[in-house]
């Protein structure tokens, strides 16, 4: 989880408040799904005291700035939501004397950019820490390493406008690079500066790599990479800032940009909008004027309230609740998102996000706020009304009867993530992603996808495991999920078994054997027939059919799936839906 460094003079400024005792403020950052990793050295002035926070809600990466967190602590105890008046909307765009254009060159490359000046104040070494931090949490964390969102600070003061974001080759440009003191080519600083070798995964195996020049030439930054040691090198003491950031999806990077906003509004910045002016279209358009409201508002139902928190509450008490997290509400009569087109309209609360929040994907998100701002204590305890005892699902006793057979058969049980990326759920085993889901808002590409299928996890294993002596024979049972057009809700969720053999003499028969073992020992008939999946050899693979229904499949894992996980021994897998077989 995030974790950040506050400065306690500044961080209780900004909140509003003063705490006595640890336990108080540990209480207090409850609102803010957070609490104290690490309190301040009481030896220490005041101003020289340094409080390290854990965030434990990755939707929110409002949160994890100093400003962000002491604002949702401060609205939460009734100090009331700041203003934010730069901000504009579709077809109400605020002036601004500022602008970047968007060459056409960088559209395949980069191709989304925000920013903003932050004006008026002198930059503080507070501040400044604060700003550095931010945008690393911002950009490591909620950027994928810097991967999707990337964020520059620069000294306005010596900026010749408009600002141009271009692509260009990367050998023919070079500047003095940030902590450096001689220039460099672009391709030069991916091979020779720390930040450049870095984060060079990011930009080396493309032709053209993006570049933001002012309009006299010079050089702001190459980004992901690196600012220039001039125009990018910002100090304390600083008064006038550029902020920009990069990235390839555009929603994230405005999210992004109006986080920093108004982080830098609440400490007493004026903030001053950037019109940037796109070569081609965007999905916000040619010509976004940023910081930009984009939000969409979502509506929960009262009923769906009382079904989730086991108490009835008014319209008027959700609408308090939800003003205490900072998010504006109205009550409302209408259905909710995704909801079925028949179904009736439904009182309720329609909730308004505040610009530096987009983690409002579903009603139940709104439900979640609505019992935080009415805290936990705010609901009347209440004793168990029934008595149950538990016991296991038919599903499980099953799965270990089919787990105890593999592992007499030879097999040691592996346990996976539910959660991987494309790479390799998709790409390294062939497959065409027509079924596996999406999360909407992932963290890392690595945790991006849910599996649809257990031999990934499988062959991911194998691949790590050439210096073990061979045989191989590993397996696992655990669920999957994929697209379904015939559940409610779109997805089915299945209990599969997936096992793998790697050897020399690891082909059809082997793999086909054990199957038989298996099935004779749960008392199942099943029947084969030739599959075409393209993770198997053709001709060298078959799918399991019980009751008539295919529930499998078996063979030989083919050449290029064995390339693509860089291993060197034939491999032969099966993986079975057994609940199927209930």
């Amino acid at each position: 989880m995030p974790k950040i460094e506050v400065n306690e003079e500044v961080f209780y400024s900004l909140a509003g408040c003063h705490w006595d005792t640890r336990e108080q403020f540990e209480e207090a950052l409850t609102c803010a799904k957070a609490e104290l990793d690490e309190d301040a050295d009481k030896n220490l002035p005041p101003s020289e005291r340094t409080l390290k926070i854990e965030l434990n809600d990755t939707n929110r990466p409002d949160l994890w700035g100093m400003a962000g967190c002491a604002r949702q602590i401060r609205v939460y105890n009734g100090g009331g939501q700041s203003e934010y008046p730069f901000f504009s909307r579709a077809n109400s765009f605020k002036k601004a004397a500022h602008k970047v254009q968007v060459e056409a060159s960088v559209k395949n490359v980069r191709p989304f950019l925000a920013g903003f000046i932050a004006a008026g104040r002198p930059i503080s070494d507070a501040s400044l820490r604060d700003m550095i931090q931010t945008q690393e949490k911002l950009a490591w964390n909620f950027g994928r390493k810097r991967r999707t969102i990337s964020m520059g600070l620069y000294r306005i003061s010596i900026i010749k406008w408009p600002i141009i974001y271009k692509a260009v080759d990367p050998d023919s440009v070079s500047f003095v690079p940030l902590q450096w003191d001689v220039p460099l080519t672009l391709r030069e600083i991916l091979k020779q500066h720390p930040k450049g070798k870095e984060y060079a995964f990011i930009q080396e195996h493309e032709p053209l790599h993006p570049l933001l020049t002012d309009s006299g030439g010079a050089v702001l930054s190459y980004p992901p990479i690196i600012n220039s040691a001039d125009l990018g090198a910002v100090q304390v003491g600083d008064t006038d800032l550029f902020v920009e950031l990069t990235g390839t999806d555009q929603v994230s990077v405005t999210l992004a940009a109006s986080i920093m906003a108004c982080d830098l509004a609440d400490q007493g910045f004026t903030i001053e909008p950037v019109e940037v002016e796109y070569a081609y279209d965007t999905p916000f358009g040619r010509t976004i004027t940023t910081p930009y409201y984009f939000q969409e508002p979502v509506f929960c139902s009262l009923a769906r309230v009382e079904r989730f928190l086991g108490e009835k509450l008014s319209a008027d008490e959700c609408t308090a609740a939800l003003r205490r997290m900072g998010v504006d509400a109205a009550q409302a009569v209408s259905r909710e998102r995704g909801g079925s087109a028949g179904k009736p309209a439904e009182e309720g609360v329609t909730a308004y996000p505040p610009p530096y929040r987009n983690d409002f994907l579903h009603a139940a998100d709104v439900m979640e706020d609505i019992m935080i701002g009415r805290s936990l204590a705010g609901f009347k305890p209440e004793r168990p009304r029934d008595f149950t005892i538990g016991r296991l699902a038919p599903i499980t006793i099953f799965s270990r009867k089919v787990r105890e057979i593999l592992v007499g058969l030879g097999y040691q049980e592996m346990i996976y993530n539910y959660l991987g990326s494309r790479r390799d759920f998709v790409d390294n085993i062939r497959g065409d992603g027509g079924k596996i889901i999406r999360i909407s808002n992932p963290m890392t590409e690595n945790y991006e996808y849910v599996r649809d299928s257990i031999l990934a996890s499988l062959l991911m294993s194998e691949s790590v495991s050439s210096h073990a002596a061979y045989p191989h024979r590993i397996f696992e049972i655990g669920k999957i999920a994929y697209k379904d057009e015939a559940e409610n809700y779109g997805v089915s969720t299945r209990q599969y078994a997936g096992v793998l053999i790697a050897d020399k003499d690891a082909g059809f028969n082997t793999v086909a054997g054990h199957l038989q073992t298996l099935f004779y020992y749960i008392s199942r008939e099943y029947t084969v027939e030739e599959s075409e999946d393209t993770r198997f050899i053709p001709g060298r693979a078959a799918s399991i059919l019980y009751c008539g229904k295919a529930i499998g499949v078996f063979g030989e894992i083919h050449p290029e799936v064995l390339e693509n996980w860089g291993i060197t021994c034939p491999c032969s897998a099966a993986e079975i839906d057994i609940e199927a077989l209930m």
